[in-house]
């Protein structure tokens, strides 16, 4: 009972051991570090030493080594290098939408590229459509304007009607209405890079069938065709979009089976593609100095000593002279006439 007011006393005694000895990851640490600083070193010392070709040439080397045969860039076996090994590459994706069989040629280059002037001249035709409905100028002719795409572009017409011509009887002034026409129509024209064809023609002439080498319709076609052309300048429409003029006379009606009719009388403004532009700008000349004429000098020269056709020319020439005396005799066959043996009727 005595001992109920003393309290435990607990000793906790801590047992000391020998530390353990250390392993050997330290000294990899070690030589892990010193190689890097070895490397680090190495590259200082090539990066001080080198050119920036040979840097070039090492560090292609380390981004793709195949492409590198004895410390140098080994040739491509393909046209055009896109750089990087020679070597076809293993587990290649192929596109599921491109075929790498199939090339593109030419001609199917020029058809696509056609296809897509072909949409933005479709465009454009409801372009200018829609501003012709909504322009108070335009809007009452549009019974007399038509506009399509053909082989050459887009065309606009203006057709004559009998009681509201584009002009006069025989004439190649504008009427004031007509030019109002084509200075609102010049500002749409300006706004693209087409160039343009201005074309004129005429209806039908008895007299004219009958008489053809005095068929005025052509100069006629052609002076209006120069008349829609001042006018569109004059509203603006550069001289350098404009890729040629043209009087089409009466051959080439808009109502075939009524070639007389009011309708025929037209202005066509085309504005062109790729392909007709390109054809119309084939009639330039060339720059070459050393173009040869055919009745160059030097040319000329030569073949008059040789020239394969001088026998026949000297013999047909003898021919004729001998004609020629032949008819200037009295006696000759041509004013004599025929005797009884020489009769054949």
């Amino acid at each position: 009972m005595e001992n109920l007011g003393q309290s435990t006393i607990i000793i906790k005694r801590v047992k000391k051991g020998r530390h353990e000895d250390h392993g050997g990851a330290w000294k990899v640490a070690m030589a892990d570090f010193a190689i890097a600083m070895m490397a680090l070193f190495i590259v200082l010392w090539l990066t001080n030493s080198s050119n920036e070709e040979e840097r070039e040439a090492i560090a292609g080397y380390f981004q793709d080594p195949l492409a590198y045969e004895e410390g140098k860039r080994s040739p491509s076996p393909y046209v055009i290098d896109l750089g990087g090994s020679p070597s076809l590459a293993e587990n290649t994706a192929i596109s599921e939408t491109i075929d790498p069989d199939k090339i593109l040629q030419a001609d199917e280059i020029e058809s696509m590229a056609e296809a897509i002037e072909r949409r933005r001249l479709e465009q454009l035709k409801a372009e200018i459509e829609a501003k012709i409905d909504a322009s108070p100028t335009l809007s009452p002719f549009k019974n007399q304007m038509t506009i399509e795409l053909t082989t050459e572009g887009l065309r606009i017409q203006i057709v004559d009607q009998t009681k509201r011509p584009m002009f006069n009887a025989g004439s190649a002034v504008l009427k004031y209405y007509s030019e109002d026409i084509l200075y609102e129509l010049a500002p749409m024209l300006m706004t693209v890079e087409n160039k343009l064809s201005i074309t004129g023609h005429t209806d039908s002439d008895a007299y004219y069938e009958n008489n053809p080498e005095d068929d005025v319709n052509w100069e006629l076609s052609a002076s209006r065709a120069d008349a829609a052309r001042r006018a569109l300048m004059e509203a603006g429409v550069e001289k350098s979009q404009i890729a040629q003029i043209l009087g089409m006379g009466d051959t080439a009606p808009l109502d075939i089976n009524h070639p007389e009719s009011d309708i025929n009388r037209r202005i066509a403004i085309v504005l062109l593609n790729k392909r007709s532009q390109a054809s119309i700008e084939s009639r330039k000349g060339t720059t070459d100095p050393n173009i040869q004429f055919i009745n160059n000098s030097e040319t000329e020269a030569e073949s008059t000593t040789n020239d394969t056709r001088e026998p026949v020319i000297n013999s047909s020439d003898s021919l004729i002279n001998d004609l020629n005396n032949d008819r200037e005799r009295l006696d000759n066959s041509y004013d004599t006439p025929p005797n009884e043996s020489e009769s054949f009727w």
